[in-house]
């Protein structure tokens, strides 16, 4: 059984950094006015999830403990994917917004948040999803500082910004959140540029001397299309630089949205270096005003835990445990949207995994298979 995304919602405004996956970079010249708004809104996504694999703690992840991905994060259970309250400034020359969350969702994507000294780790930060302030610089341009939502992808944190409920590998796997200052400029009337300065690769609590260098350029030459760059340069310490790139592309003509993505990056090390890619494809039709249907195939190649760590995989018999074996495996999804009310979404999902290592729980057996799966439904409300 399942339940998908039903969301109501403070409308994304131009500038708004929400969705910053699944959208383009926010906007700096389009009409702002002379009033001043501060706009208070809500969000509730609950779900229930069952994941064939039957992982006996409920925790949806691989055999050797590592999480896999960040939604739906339990199995058998109803629980809420993501709550939050925000507050947002509008004004001629300041904005900002101040949301806090909570969730099965977000507790596991803050999982590796650092704890260095007394004030910071996972139980601090991840309430905030996002607190920043922005001031305007001439005509063209707005510089942001605080905690936003990253510059990488075509996916958003929040369900409602994407065209399928759960989120692709591509985008789990890759920052959604970034601590530090981004400026954000209009150079044409098509084309727009975002460059930040951050702690690190989905960092906020620093471990580190080393800060990470993001770059977007989003061109949208007609109404519904856009074609985006983004990239991450981070210095992570030890000698270890992370090179992150992609490429992405959304189309919308009449009930058909495309969305494709392909991204990969490098780990440097001293003496090694490890690569990893991703793909990624989604077709959504809307079958009638309130009915969509939506498919996906992605594929994920991380060979050396560059960026998805696998755990241990039991062994059998004489097989010793493997440590991290790597994922190399593709993804396929099919998922049904129901418009129950305006701005009220309920989105049902039938995902499936196939790796080239035995990654995915088998019940509670402490075995170990190639395939794994689940399904999910959810409901969201917001205002």
């Amino acid at each position: 059984m399942v339940w998908t995304t039903l969301m109501l919602g403070l409308g994304t405004s131009i500038w708004s950094a929400r969705g910053i996956h699944a959208q383009p970079a926010p906007s700096v010249t389009t009409a702002a006015d002379s009033a001043t708004r501060l706009r208070v809104g809500a969000f509730v996504d609950g779900y229930y999830a069952w994941d064939m694999g039957r992982p006996p703690t409920r925790d949806r992840s691989f055999a050797g403990g590592a999480l896999f991905g960040t939604q739906p994060s339990r199995h058998n259970e109803f629980n809420v994917n993501l709550a939050h309250i925000e507050v947002v400034l509008e004004a001629p020359r300041h904005r900002g917004r101040v949301a806090l969350q909570a969730g099965s969702s977000v507790q596991a994507n803050y999982a590796a948040e650092p704890t260095v000294g007394q004030v910071s780790g996972p139980s601090v930060q991840q309430v905030i999803q996002e607190a920043f302030a922005g001031v305007r610089l001439g005509r063209r341009a707005w510089v942001d500082a605080g905690i936003f939502f990253s510059n990488l992808g075509m996916e958003g944190w929040v369900s409602r910004d994407n065209p399928t409920y759960t989120r692709s590998l591509v985008a789990d796997y890759s920052p959604y959140y970034s601590a530090g200052a981004r400026v954000v400029y209009d150079a044409t009337p098509t084309l727009t540029a975002r460059v930040d300065l951050v702690n690190g690769w989905q960092t906020i609590s620093e471990a580190d001397d080393g800060k990470g260098l993001g770059l977007r350029l989003d061109w949208k030459p007609a109404d519904g299309r856009t074609l985006s760059y983004f990239s991450l340069t981070n210095a992570e310490g030890g000698g270890t630089v992370r090179h992150f790139h992609g490429v992405g592309a959304s189309l919308a003509r009449g009930p058909v949205t495309l969305l494709a993505e392909a991204d990969g990056g490098i780990l440097r090390a001293t003496s090694t270096s490890s690569r990893w890619y991703g793909l990624l494809g989604v077709v959504r039709t809307e079958l009638s005003p309130t009915v969509a249907i939506v498919g996906r195939l992605e594929r994920y190649h991380d060979p050396d835990r560059a960026a998805l760590s696998t755990g241990s995989i039991p062994g059998r018999g004489r097989v010793p445990d493997r440590i991290n074996p790597g994922f190399r495996g593709n993804g396929a999804s099919v998922g049904v949207d129901v418009r129950a009310a305006p701005g009220a979404l309920w989105r049902t999902e039938l995902r499936g995994f196939r790796t080239r290592d035995a990654l995915f729980p088998n019940g509670a057996t402490g075995a170990s298979r190639r395939t794994g799966g689940f399904l999910v439904t959810s409901l969201g409300v917001g205002f």
